[in-house]
């Protein structure tokens, strides 16, 4: 049986992402000129905040099976 905690949880997480999403969407619709400068940065955080999130995965799923083939 699943926790109703944790659905709630899951499903709260998925509301802000997708409330985030549509936020940053309203943001960049309603300007009316391009900062270059806030995009550079901004795509700069966001490539770093991916890179990190994937190699913290792989880390953690290398580390787990090198400690099975051991």
């Amino acid at each position: 049986m699943v926790d109703a905690n944790l659905v709630i949880f899951a499903f709260s997480l998925t509301l802000f992402a997708g409330l985030s999403t549509g936020i940053g969407s309203a943001l960049a619709f309603f300007t009316r000129h391009t900062n270059t400068k806030f995009l550079a940065v901004a795509l700069g955080f966001s490539a770093g905040v991916m890179i990190y999130v994937s190699l913290v995965e792989i880390f953690f799923k290398g580390r787990a099976a090198l400690m099975e083939s051991v």
